[in-house]
């Protein structure tokens, strides 16, 4: 404990990217266990030797690649009490504490995002939420749910229709700019999936939608899920959820809301604008280990009717049977491990030991910051800003071609005091500087 303290209290001091070689780390090890155990400070004194040296420091200051991953103290010690209690809750009674925290840290979570009730436990109806590992996960769960829905429907109206071909015609719709684990949720539901050009602001809105789904199913085709980005990875552009939301309504297909960075942000209620049309989805995701303190993994997942999801999953052999059975959710059924940590106790901790107030000064604080990088890229004439700066991310370009800015890039990075990633658009590469450790400030 002390030693996790001391790292995160001087780890400004540390080098942001380690500067070691692919293959660095055998050499620094024996080459098998040892036989006898070793000493707490034998293994205590090989942290600094063997991993500090090829760490990346994710929670420095000086980190500024991807998005954020949360870090904070009261999330620390609940892992580490999950830990302790080392339960595997994939059903009620394999530890109802476990279950029961969760259902209620969901709707806790979702009533600070100001979700619609369809979303939340408490509301009485069969909605509900789910911790997942990752939003990747989360989007395929989604997808396999709404190929559970679509695959029931289009057999009532082709009963002649075998699962192969009903799965060969399906189609998945996403922004091009959407995550990569979009694309891979397809490949791995074994689906069609387009990603398609959104309009010129660079969001998908439902006209562009509307015109590739009557495409599609001029061919032949079943469009059944499509999946808005709230925050593109690329450049934290937000998707028109309430026109694609229309078109997903008036044909009755399954919309899933992917806001995995930017979804903590709706806890504070001036951001909350950039989710209008939520109404209309049947699930949304994103994730409080990316930017509400809560350490990796916790990916929240809402569901309007968990029903799709749990009868695609449905395995049910009598060793997992209990007496309880549909009195409470068997999250087993709502993800794709059996196995899943009490990982409740961070949200819980954090929630109680940060208070909203604090959430939202954080994420406050943060798109202050990315404001200010963005004046100090304005106020220099060699500069342009590429996306407009809403939330904690600054895309950012020298004037002039491609190469100048990849040059600048590899100059940045490689001296290894700060640590950026680059990204394209249409040809335009550009620098993304994204505010990710809660303890950057402004000097």
């Amino acid at each position: 404990t002390d030693y996790i303290a001391e790292y995160l209290e001087n780890i400004r001091d540390r080098q942001v990217v380690p500067s070691v070689k692919p293959g660095y780390l055998r050499p620094l090890v024996p080459e098998q266990a040892p036989e006898q155990a070793e000493p707490w400070t034998a293994v205590m004194a090989d942290i600094e030797r063997v991993v500090m040296s090829g760490v990346t420091h994710w929670q420095s200051p000086k980190f500024h690649a991807y998005f954020p991953t949360a870090s904070s103290y009261p999330a620390i010690v609940a892992d580490m009490l999950c830990g302790a209690i080392a339960c595997i809750g994939f059903s009620w009674i394999s530890s109802p504490a476990c279950t029961e925290l969760e259902v209620v840290m969901m709707d806790w979570l979702g009533q600070m995002l100001a979700l619609p009730d369809e979303f939340l436990a408490k509301s009485g109806g069969e909605g509900g939420g789910v911790i997942q590992g990752t939003a990747s996960e989360a989007t395929l769960v989604a997808l396999l749910g709404a190929k559970a829905k679509i695959t029931q429907r289009v057999k009532e109206q082709h009963p002649e229709w075998t699962d192969y071909e009903i799965l060969s015609k399906l189609v998945g719709y996403a922004n091009k700019q959407a995550h990569s684990s979009v694309e891979r949720a397809g490949l791995l539901g074994g689906i069609k999936f387009r990603s398609l050009q959104p309009a010129s602001d660079r969001r998908l809105n439902g006209e562009i939608l509307r015109e590739a789904m009557d495409d599609d199913i001029r061919n032949g085709f079943i469009p059944f899920y499509v999946v808005a980005t709230l925050g593109t990875t690329a450049s934290c552009v937000f998707d028109d959820l309430d026109s694609i939301g229309d078109v997903c309504k008036e044909r009755d297909i399954w919309l899933h809301v992917d806001a995995a960075y930017a979804g903590s942000a709706f806890v504070c209620p001036e951001y909350r604008y950039l989710m209008k049309g939520i109404k209309k989805a049947d699930s949304f995701n994103f994730n409080p280990h990316k930017w509400l303190l809560v350490n990796f993994d916790c990916s929240a997942l809402w569901l309007k009717q968990p029903r799709w999801i749990v009868d695609a999953f449905n395995v049910d052999p009598l060793y997992l049977k209990h007496d309880q059975q549909g009195s409470a959710p068997d999250y087993r059924h709502w993800q794709i491990p059996l196995g899943r940590r009490f990982r409740a106790l961070k949200l819980w901790f954090v929630l109680r030991l940060y208070g909203i107030e604090n959430l939202q000064k954080h994420i406050r604080k943060q798109i202050a910051l990315a404001h200010l990088f963005e004046k100090l890229c304005s106020s220099d004439e060699r500069f342009e800003i590429f996306e407009e700066v809403t939330m904690g991310l600054v895309c950012f370009r020298l004037k002039g071609g491609n190469e100048i800015n990849e040059e600048l890039l590899r100059r940045i990075n490689g001296r290894g005091k700060i640590h950026l990633v680059p990204s394209k658009i249409d040809d335009v590469y550009f620098l993304r500087l994204a505010i990710c450790s809660r303890m950057s400030e402004e000097s």
